[in-house]
């Protein structure tokens, strides 16, 4: 294993004044999640994350996931504020809009991979909403990046398919940077709508008919959960796939570039910390994550016949061998 640093550029509404949840007897936090639940290498970031911000690591915590099901989110939300929580931690776009949509009293702190004022979660990086905050690693601004690795990766390759789930907000951007991106690099891209279990099925099916090379998957709660099926699918059809995220690597995925989902969890956690402790999130300017990962499965490559060069192992943050 190698490691080197790698970095690139309508709900119920709660009535309690903002403030008075950090100082509740018994604070809790509620965390929506747009897809599965996280992993426990996620929550144990998360609970450093508080623990580094001066926060009882051992709080309780009341986990709502939406499963990829993004029309469950806004329920999900209000039962967190008819729970009188603490504060409220959502990750990614779907379920941060879900819960400022729930209320406007209860402290919110999201964790996204999008522009955050692009997306009408703040108005302003430094000086954010009343009861919003957050965290935001930008995949809306990697799309160059992304095709760069991939052509290193598999250079011969001239058609690129973009999988992205036509039901998170986050895809239109994420999909413009691509095309963007692709104009630069004269690259052929196809977008490929992913948003259900039978269509990422039929998708992979039709990767042939559409001459697609390689894959992108791009950055979406619902994909992630079903990231078994994708990886399973990538080797079933032998296209060279890259992922978002590291987790996808780790589960058997060809190549990740992306934020380290990881470090998000962790300042998360810090920034949830600071609310508990009596800080408005009005008081805290929106993070943008500049740590960026690139993850190299050797034994998924190999599979494939593909030969990874060496240039591109010596930039891996790691490599599966």
């Amino acid at each position: 294993m190698r490691r080197r640093e790698f970095i690139s550029g309508s709900a119920s509404i709660a009535l309690w004044p903002l403030g008075a949840f950090a100082q509740q007897t018994h604070p809790r936090i509620g965390f929506l999640h747009q897809g599965n639940l996280p992993t426990q290498q996620l929550i144990a970031a998360f609970r450093a994350g508080l623990k580094e911000g001066g926060a009882n690591p051992d709080i309780e915590i009341e986990h709502r996931p939406a499963d990829g099901d993004y029309n469950r989110l806004p329920g999900l939300a209000a039962d967190l504020v008819n729970r009188q929580v603490s504060v409220i931690a959502a990750e990614l776009l779907p379920a941060s809009l879900a819960a400022k949509a729930a209320t406007k009293t209860v402290p919110i702190v999201f964790l996204t991979g999008s522009d955050p004022v692009g997306s009408g979660l703040v108005s302003s990086i430094a000086r954010p909403e009343a009861n919003v905050t957050g965290i935001a690693f930008l995949f809306t601004r990697l799309g160059q990046k992304n095709l760069e690795l991939l052509r290193q990766l598999v250079p011969k390759h001239d058609v690129i398919g973009a999988l992205a789930n036509p039901s998170n907000p986050n895809a239109g951007p994420q999909l413009r940077d691509l095309q963007a991106a692709s104009q630069t690099l004269q690259q052929q891209i196809v977008i490929l709508n992913a948003k259900d279990v039978d269509e990422i099925e039929s998708t992979f099916a039709g990767l042939a008919s559409r001459k697609v090379d390689a894959l992108l998957v791009t950055a979406d709660g619902f994909l992630i959960s079903r990231r078994d099926q994708i990886i399973s699918l990538a080797a079933r059809y032998a296209i060279p796939t890259m992922y978002p995220l590291s987790e996808y690597v780790i589960a058997g995925g060809l190549m990740s570039y992306g934020a380290s989902l990881r470090d998000g969890f962790y300042q998360t956690g810090i920034y949830v910390a600071k609310v508990l402790a009596g800080a408005k999130p009005s008081d805290l300017p929106v993070l943008q994550s500049a740590k960026f990962e690139l993850m190299i499965n050797l034994r998924t490559a190999k599979s494939l016949g593909i030969n990874v060069p060496a240039s591109l192992l010596a930039l891996a943050n790691e490599v599966i061998e």
